[in-house]
Protein backbone atom coordinates (compact mmCIF):
# COMPACT_ATOMS: atom_id res chain seq x y z
CA UNK A 1 0.00 0.00 0.00
CA UNK A 2 1.46 3.17 -0.74
CA UNK A 3 2.08 5.57 2.05
CA UNK A 4 1.46 9.49 1.58
CA UNK A 5 2.49 12.30 3.28
CA UNK A 6 0.18 13.51 6.08
CA UNK A 7 -0.58 16.65 4.24
CA UNK A 8 -1.37 15.08 0.91
CA UNK A 9 -4.32 13.12 3.13
CA UNK A 10 -5.34 16.02 4.80
CA UNK A 11 -6.11 17.00 1.21
CA UNK A 12 -7.53 13.86 -0.08
CA UNK A 13 -10.01 14.12 2.96
CA UNK A 14 -10.91 17.67 2.55
CA UNK A 15 -11.78 16.67 -1.00
CA UNK A 16 -14.10 14.17 0.70
CA UNK A 17 -15.74 16.41 3.09
CA UNK A 18 -16.33 19.60 1.10
CA UNK A 19 -18.57 17.41 -1.19
CA UNK A 20 -21.47 17.86 0.98
CA UNK A 21 -20.39 20.45 3.84
CA UNK A 22 -17.81 23.21 4.47
CA UNK A 23 -14.66 22.99 5.55
CA UNK A 24 -11.94 24.48 7.49
CA UNK A 25 -8.03 24.46 5.42
CA UNK A 26 -5.58 25.03 8.50
CA UNK A 27 -2.17 25.99 7.26
CA UNK A 28 0.89 26.70 9.92
CA UNK A 29 2.53 30.00 8.42
CA UNK A 30 4.71 30.48 11.26
CA UNK A 31 6.13 29.54 14.67
CA UNK A 32 8.74 30.93 17.03
CA UNK A 33 10.37 29.59 19.45
CA UNK A 34 9.41 25.68 20.41
CA UNK A 35 6.80 24.27 17.53
CA UNK A 36 6.29 20.43 16.72
CA UNK A 37 4.99 21.36 12.99
CA UNK A 38 6.44 23.36 10.43
CA UNK A 39 5.58 25.94 8.37
CA UNK A 40 3.34 24.54 5.18
CA UNK A 41 1.70 22.09 7.71
CA UNK A 42 -1.92 21.68 7.63
CA UNK A 43 -4.85 20.26 8.84
CA UNK A 44 -8.75 20.09 7.58
CA UNK A 45 -11.71 20.54 10.07
CA UNK A 46 -14.92 19.92 8.56
CA UNK A 47 -18.63 21.30 10.60
CA UNK A 48 -19.53 18.37 12.45
CA UNK A 49 -15.81 18.53 14.45
CA UNK A 50 -13.87 15.89 13.00
CA UNK A 51 -10.70 16.89 11.63
CA UNK A 52 -7.47 15.23 9.94
CA UNK A 53 -4.24 16.01 9.99
CA UNK A 54 -2.57 17.72 12.69
CA UNK A 55 -1.01 21.62 13.35
CA UNK A 56 0.84 21.28 16.89
CA UNK A 57 0.64 17.52 18.39
CA UNK A 58 -2.09 18.03 19.76
CA UNK A 59 -2.03 21.04 21.59
CA UNK A 60 -4.68 23.55 19.71
CA UNK A 61 -6.65 20.84 17.74
CA UNK A 62 -9.40 20.84 20.34
CA UNK A 63 -9.31 24.37 20.60
CA UNK A 64 -9.86 24.61 17.10
CA UNK A 65 -12.81 22.04 16.82
CA UNK A 66 -14.31 24.32 19.34
CA UNK A 67 -14.32 27.34 17.80
CA UNK A 68 -15.75 26.23 14.32
CA UNK A 69 -18.71 23.96 16.10
CA UNK A 70 -19.34 27.26 17.86
CA UNK A 71 -19.88 28.93 14.68
CA UNK A 72 -16.69 31.31 14.55
CA UNK A 73 -14.11 31.43 12.22
CA UNK A 74 -16.73 32.13 9.53
CA UNK A 75 -14.38 34.28 7.23
CA UNK A 76 -13.21 33.39 3.94
CA UNK A 77 -9.82 33.57 5.26
CA UNK A 78 -7.87 34.99 8.53
CA UNK A 79 -5.22 34.60 10.70
CA UNK A 80 -5.25 33.13 14.14
CA UNK A 81 -2.54 33.01 16.80
CA UNK A 82 -2.17 30.62 19.65
CA UNK A 83 0.56 31.58 22.18
CA UNK A 84 1.65 34.69 23.32
CA UNK A 85 0.53 38.01 21.00
CA UNK A 86 -2.62 39.85 20.76
CA UNK A 87 -4.38 37.94 18.17
CA UNK A 88 -7.16 35.72 19.51
CA UNK A 89 -7.67 32.71 20.14
CA UNK A 90 -4.95 34.20 22.98
CA UNK A 91 -4.02 30.44 24.29
CA UNK A 92 -0.74 29.61 25.95
CA UNK A 93 0.97 26.58 24.37
CA UNK A 94 2.23 24.10 26.80
CA UNK A 95 5.61 24.04 24.83
CA UNK A 96 5.85 27.83 25.16
CA UNK A 97 5.91 28.25 21.41
CA UNK A 98 4.03 30.64 19.11
CA UNK A 99 2.30 29.34 16.30
CA UNK A 100 0.30 31.66 13.56
CA UNK A 101 -2.35 29.68 11.17
CA UNK A 102 -3.77 30.87 8.02
CA UNK A 103 -7.54 29.58 7.96
CA UNK A 104 -9.56 29.22 4.89
CA UNK A 105 -13.12 28.63 4.98
CA UNK A 106 -14.25 26.77 2.01
CA UNK A 107 -17.63 26.21 0.42
CA UNK A 108 -18.91 23.00 -0.91
CA UNK A 109 -18.88 22.61 -4.89
CA UNK A 110 -17.26 22.48 -7.66
CA UNK A 111 -14.82 25.67 -6.90
CA UNK A 112 -13.47 24.33 -4.13
CA UNK A 113 -12.91 21.08 -5.11
CA UNK A 114 -11.34 22.40 -8.39
CA UNK A 115 -9.13 24.26 -5.47
CA UNK A 116 -8.30 21.18 -3.38
CA UNK A 117 -7.52 19.28 -6.18
CA UNK A 118 -4.96 21.79 -7.78
CA UNK A 119 -3.13 21.80 -4.20
CA UNK A 120 -3.12 17.91 -3.92
CA UNK A 121 -1.26 17.90 -7.53
CA UNK A 122 1.53 19.77 -6.21
CA UNK A 123 1.82 17.81 -3.05
CA UNK A 124 2.09 14.54 -5.60
CA UNK A 125 5.09 15.73 -7.42
CA UNK A 126 3.27 17.23 -10.62
CA UNK A 127 4.49 20.66 -10.16
CA UNK A 128 4.97 23.27 -7.55
CA UNK A 129 2.53 25.72 -6.86
CA UNK A 130 2.63 29.42 -4.97
CA UNK A 131 -1.00 30.40 -3.67
CA UNK A 132 -1.62 33.96 -2.34
CA UNK A 133 -4.05 34.65 0.53
CA UNK A 134 -4.54 38.20 1.34
CA UNK A 135 -7.15 37.96 4.66
CA UNK A 136 -10.01 38.43 4.95
CA UNK A 137 -10.60 37.15 0.95
CA UNK A 138 -10.53 33.54 -0.14
CA UNK A 139 -7.14 32.84 -2.29
CA UNK A 140 -7.47 34.52 -5.47
CA UNK A 141 -3.99 33.14 -6.80
CA UNK A 142 -2.66 29.65 -7.37
CA UNK A 143 0.28 30.04 -9.76
CA UNK A 144 1.92 27.14 -10.96
CA UNK A 145 6.32 27.20 -10.24
CA UNK A 146 9.37 25.46 -11.27
CA UNK A 147 9.64 22.95 -9.16
CA UNK A 148 11.17 23.96 -5.33
CA UNK A 149 12.72 21.15 -2.89
CA UNK A 150 12.17 23.23 -0.18
CA UNK A 151 8.44 24.81 0.50
CA UNK A 152 8.31 27.91 2.21
CA UNK A 153 5.69 30.34 3.59
CA UNK A 154 6.32 34.13 3.26
CA UNK A 155 4.20 36.90 5.07
CA UNK A 156 4.08 40.21 3.82
CA UNK A 157 1.99 43.10 5.04
CA UNK A 158 -1.23 42.19 4.24
CA UNK A 159 -1.08 38.34 2.20
CA UNK A 160 0.74 35.27 2.57
CA UNK A 161 2.70 33.55 -0.05
CA UNK A 162 2.26 29.34 0.68
CA UNK A 163 4.45 27.47 -1.75
CA UNK A 164 3.24 24.06 -2.31
CA UNK A 165 5.45 20.96 -3.61
CA UNK A 166 6.06 16.95 -2.69
CA UNK A 167 7.43 16.03 0.15
CA UNK A 168 11.64 15.46 -0.44
CA UNK A 169 11.57 11.67 -1.19
CA UNK A 170 14.57 9.25 -0.86
CA UNK A 171 14.46 5.97 -3.03
CA UNK A 172 16.63 3.12 -1.71
CA UNK A 173 17.63 0.39 -4.49
CA UNK A 174 17.75 -2.92 -2.33
CA UNK A 175 18.42 -3.76 1.37
CA UNK A 176 21.52 -3.67 3.38
CA UNK A 177 23.34 -2.68 7.01
CA UNK A 178 23.91 0.76 5.66
CA UNK A 179 20.48 0.88 3.70
CA UNK A 180 18.57 0.37 6.88
CA UNK A 181 20.61 3.01 8.52
CA UNK A 182 20.04 5.76 5.39
CA UNK A 183 16.28 4.96 5.48
CA UNK A 184 15.71 5.27 9.26
CA UNK A 185 17.83 8.71 9.32
CA UNK A 186 15.57 9.75 6.26
CA UNK A 187 12.20 8.74 7.99
CA UNK A 188 13.40 10.25 11.38
CA UNK A 189 14.18 13.76 9.49
CA UNK A 190 10.69 13.91 7.64
CA UNK A 191 11.23 12.68 4.19
CA UNK A 192 9.32 9.86 2.85
CA UNK A 193 10.97 6.58 2.25
CA UNK A 194 11.10 4.07 -0.31
CA UNK A 195 13.44 0.81 -0.11
CA UNK A 196 12.96 -1.22 -3.05
CA UNK A 197 13.73 -4.74 -2.31
CA UNK A 198 12.96 -8.00 -4.69
CA UNK A 199 14.89 -10.14 -3.01
CA UNK A 200 12.95 -12.09 -0.52
CA UNK A 201 16.45 -12.88 1.57
CA UNK A 202 17.00 -9.77 2.34
CA UNK A 203 13.39 -8.55 2.68
CA UNK A 204 13.11 -11.43 5.21
CA UNK A 205 16.25 -11.20 7.25
CA UNK A 206 16.17 -7.10 7.44
CA UNK A 207 13.02 -5.32 6.48
CA UNK A 208 12.02 -6.09 10.33
CA UNK A 209 14.57 -3.27 11.16
CA UNK A 210 12.95 -0.21 9.03
CA UNK A 211 10.50 2.01 10.99
CA UNK A 212 6.58 1.60 10.29
CA UNK A 213 6.75 4.69 8.05
CA UNK A 214 9.02 3.51 5.65
CA UNK A 215 7.44 1.90 2.50
CA UNK A 216 8.90 -1.49 1.33
CA UNK A 217 8.42 -2.57 -2.62
CA UNK A 218 9.04 -5.96 -3.65
CA UNK A 219 10.19 -5.02 -7.16
CA UNK A 220 13.56 -4.92 -8.82
CA UNK A 221 14.64 -1.13 -8.20
CA UNK A 222 15.69 -0.52 -11.92
CA UNK A 223 12.05 -1.41 -12.77
CA UNK A 224 10.41 0.55 -10.70
CA UNK A 225 12.15 3.48 -11.16
CA UNK A 226 11.33 3.10 -15.00
CA UNK A 227 7.68 1.91 -14.11
CA UNK A 228 6.83 4.56 -11.45
CA UNK A 229 9.66 7.91 -12.37
CA UNK A 230 9.79 10.06 -9.60
CA UNK A 231 9.46 14.24 -9.06
CA UNK A 232 12.49 16.74 -8.69
CA UNK A 233 12.53 16.13 -5.17
CA UNK A 234 14.29 12.84 -4.71
CA UNK A 235 17.32 11.68 -3.77
CA UNK A 236 18.26 7.96 -5.19
CA UNK A 237 20.87 5.42 -3.85
CA UNK A 238 22.33 2.37 -4.55
CA UNK A 239 23.63 0.81 -1.56
CA UNK A 240 24.11 -3.46 -2.19
CA UNK A 241 27.56 -3.79 -3.79
CA UNK A 242 25.50 -5.98 -5.90
CA UNK A 243 26.68 -4.72 -9.31
CA UNK A 244 23.80 -5.72 -11.44
CA UNK A 245 21.12 -4.17 -8.64
CA UNK A 246 23.31 -1.08 -8.06
CA UNK A 247 24.27 -0.41 -12.05
CA UNK A 248 20.92 -0.40 -13.34
CA UNK A 249 19.54 1.18 -11.26
CA UNK A 250 22.49 4.01 -12.01
CA UNK A 251 21.22 3.50 -15.57
CA UNK A 252 18.12 4.05 -14.47
CA UNK A 253 18.46 7.09 -12.33
CA UNK A 254 20.39 9.14 -14.36
CA UNK A 255 17.29 9.27 -16.86
CA UNK A 256 15.14 10.97 -13.94
CA UNK A 257 15.22 14.67 -13.02
CA UNK A 258 16.05 13.48 -9.10
CA UNK A 259 18.12 16.20 -7.38
CA UNK A 260 20.43 13.63 -5.74
CA UNK A 261 21.94 10.03 -7.33
CA UNK A 262 24.40 8.03 -5.61
CA UNK A 263 25.83 4.53 -5.13
CA UNK A 264 27.89 3.05 -2.57
CA UNK A 265 31.22 1.93 -2.78
CA UNK A 266 34.63 2.29 -3.11
CA UNK A 267 37.22 4.41 -5.32
CA UNK A 268 38.28 2.11 -7.01
CA UNK A 269 34.57 0.03 -7.20
CA UNK A 270 33.24 3.19 -8.24
CA UNK A 271 36.07 3.47 -11.37
CA UNK A 272 35.29 0.28 -12.51
CA UNK A 273 31.32 0.80 -12.25
CA UNK A 274 32.00 4.14 -14.31
CA UNK A 275 33.89 1.78 -17.09
CA UNK A 276 30.91 -0.94 -17.12
CA UNK A 277 27.91 1.85 -17.63
CA UNK A 278 30.04 4.71 -20.22
CA UNK A 279 31.13 0.90 -21.95
CA UNK A 280 27.85 -1.06 -21.97
CA UNK A 281 24.99 0.76 -20.00
CA UNK A 282 24.38 3.47 -22.72
CA UNK A 283 24.89 5.96 -20.09
CA UNK A 284 26.87 9.35 -21.18
CA UNK A 285 29.83 11.22 -19.45
CA UNK A 286 27.22 14.18 -19.30
CA UNK A 287 24.88 11.58 -16.78
CA UNK A 288 27.38 9.71 -15.39
CA UNK A 289 28.54 13.31 -13.73
CA UNK A 290 25.25 13.29 -11.84
CA UNK A 291 26.64 10.01 -9.87
CA UNK A 292 28.19 10.74 -6.61
CA UNK A 293 30.31 7.84 -6.53
CA UNK A 294 31.38 7.13 -3.54
CA UNK A 295 28.45 8.66 -1.98
CA UNK A 296 28.47 10.58 0.99
CA UNK A 297 30.63 13.44 2.43
CA UNK A 298 33.98 12.36 3.61
CA UNK A 299 34.03 12.19 6.76
CA UNK A 300 36.15 9.36 7.51
CA UNK A 301 33.02 6.98 7.83
CA UNK A 302 33.76 3.18 8.76
CA UNK A 303 30.86 1.65 10.21
CA UNK A 304 27.11 1.73 8.47
CA UNK A 305 25.51 4.22 10.82
CA UNK A 306 28.62 6.73 10.00
CA UNK A 307 28.26 5.92 6.14
CA UNK A 308 24.65 6.28 6.56
CA UNK A 309 25.06 9.88 8.38
CA UNK A 310 27.37 10.98 5.56
CA UNK A 311 24.68 9.91 2.99
CA UNK A 312 22.09 11.93 4.43
CA UNK A 313 24.18 15.09 5.39
CA UNK A 314 24.93 15.26 1.91
CA UNK A 315 21.26 14.57 0.21
CA UNK A 316 20.46 17.61 3.43
CA UNK A 317 23.62 19.95 1.70
CA UNK A 318 22.25 18.93 -1.55
CA UNK A 319 18.68 19.96 -1.11
CA UNK A 320 19.65 23.12 0.79
CA UNK A 321 22.19 24.59 -1.65
CA UNK A 322 24.74 24.58 0.92
CA UNK A 323 28.73 24.04 0.28
CA UNK A 324 28.44 22.58 -2.97
CA UNK A 325 30.99 19.50 -2.83
CA UNK A 326 32.76 18.65 -6.41
CA UNK A 327 31.95 15.50 -8.08
CA UNK A 328 34.80 12.88 -7.78
CA UNK A 329 37.31 13.25 -10.94
CA UNK A 330 37.15 10.51 -12.76
CA UNK A 331 40.32 8.83 -14.22
CA UNK A 332 39.69 6.76 -17.41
Amino acid sequence: MSMESLDVNVLKQGLSWVVSQPIWLCTVISTFGSSPRPPGAMMVINSDGQYHGSLSGGCIEESFIKLITQGALQQESEVVRYGAGGLLPNKALPCGGIVDIVVEKCLPGTESLAYLQTMLDALRGKYSLIKKITPPESCKVLTKIAFVKTPQVNCHDSSIDITLSAPLTVVIAGLSNVAIFCANFSAALGFKTVVCEHREGERASLAHELSASIEVINEFPAKYLERSGCHPATAILALTHDYRIDDLTMMEAVLTPAFYIGAMGSINTSNARKLRLLRSGGVSRHELARIRAPIGLNIGSKTPAEIALSIMADIIRSKNGKGAMPLLQWEN
